[in-house]
């Protein structure tokens, strides 16, 4: 999950520690800041960072280096983790053996370590830029006193399909079942994505608690199966830009990266509907290093910052300083903003009880070896 997207320059001079580049074509500008970050006390220390694969700004391609200048002004040292999926990271979470003091889950799972007190709540006289959030990602039914989490992207699942191998444009999840595209087919190497989209199709809600419902998507994954060229998560980029498959679900941000290195892909959001998440940044309830995760909580949500991330990133911004911003590249991208009438139905993936979490995981073992 989570790619970079190419920000193109013919010349680039770093002038300072504090440049930065604002979008495709944009000049370099001081980096302005809001927050204090002069913080003798923390200099030396380490903050441990578990994050999404490539879902920072790292500095390539002339984008700015988020780590680094936060690096560079706190004196904390950032030490980066990864992740390819929500249950990979719980896992790790989970298992404590190690002390992680920032991570960036999706809604549901944010919910899941909420309820078995794996969180902390945040220091909100550290997170000023906090006001900067938009008013529609504050009291969402994850963390709904805004106590454990900031959203830090918000995205939407939705269909990407080779142009050039694809008769026609799709319009529903029903083409990831047809016969005709046999092996050039992916689909997602994780059971809340993979059984959601047959779910869409069964027209069933994305958190039923109905073994009827769940056995239902399980058959209807099955019959996919021969068709599937592979289960993917990021290797999705790979193969969809090389051209090796024809059509894959997944996430709107990302297709902007892959279309940038494959003009021949297109995207659409199907009409029985898709997923939409919003990723935040919380602390686990073990962290080390509480301040310094706070610290950078704020210097994320830095205008200058956020939009360096989210010209970056390519997903949908929760900061109005970056919607707001007349420099911003994506400002006018449907697939991240649509219109309202272009809105897709959407649903937000809610924690589950623990029997039915067994009961998928069971289900998307056999479909796996099916």
């Amino acid at each position: 999950m989570k790619k970079i997207v190419a920000l193109f320059l013919t010349v680039c001079l770093v002038l300072s520690l504090s440049t930065m580049l604002s979008g495709c074509g944009y000049e370099y500008k001081e980096l302005n800041l809001k927050g204090n970050y002069d913080v003798p006390h923390l200099k030396g220390t380490t903050l441990n960072f578990y994050n999404w694969g490539e879902y920072m700004s790292d500095g390539s391609e002339g984008s700015m280096n988020v780590v680094k200048e936060f690096e560079k002004l706190t004196g904390i040292k950032v030490n980066n983790s990864y992740f390819d999926s929500n249950e990979t990271m719980y896992a790790q979470i989970k298992g404590e053996g190690v002390a992680y003091d920032l991570i960036i889950p999706s809604d549901y799972m944010i919910e899941r370590l909420k309820n078995e007190d794996l969180l902390q709540p945040l220091d909100y006289s550290k997170i000023t830029n906090y006001d900067l959030i938009d008013s529609k990602y504050k009291d969402l039914f994850f963390d709904p006193e805004n106590k454990f989490s900031v959203p830090y992207n918000v995205g939407m699942v939705g269909l990407i399909y080779n142009s050039t191998m694809v008769d026609e444009r799709p319009d529903s999840w029903n083409i990831m079942w047809d016969k005709k595209y046999e092996g050039n087919i992916l689909t997602f190497n994780n059971p809340r994505d993979a059984f959601s989209l047959a779910q869409i199709v069964l027209g069933q809600d994305l958190n039923t608690k109905t073994k009827e419902d769940w056995d239902a998507t399980a058959n209807k994954l099955i019959e996919q199966k021969p068709l599937i060229q592979s289960y993917v998560m990021d290797e999705v980029f790979n193969k969809m830009e090389m051209g090796e498959a024809a059509i894959a679900p997944y996430y709107a941000g990302d297709f902007l990266t892959m279309k940038e290195n494959n003009p021949d892909l297109e995207f659409v959001y199907p009409k029985e509907g898709v997923n939409i998440f919003v990723d935040s940044m919380c602390i686990p309830k073990n962290a080390q290093n509480v301040e310094a995760a706070n610290l950078f909580i704020n210097f994320l949500l830095e205008p200058d910052v956020a939009l360096s991330n989210a010209e970056y990133i390519c997903y949908a911004s929760p900061n109005t300083s970056v919607i707001n911003n007349e420099n911003y590249s994506l400002k006018d991208e449907k697939i991240l903003y649509p219109d309202e009438e272009d809105m897709p139905i959407t649903q937000y993936f809610h924690d589950m009880d623990s029997q039915t979490r067994a009961y998928y995981d069971e289900l998307w073992q056999k479909v796996k070896l099916h």
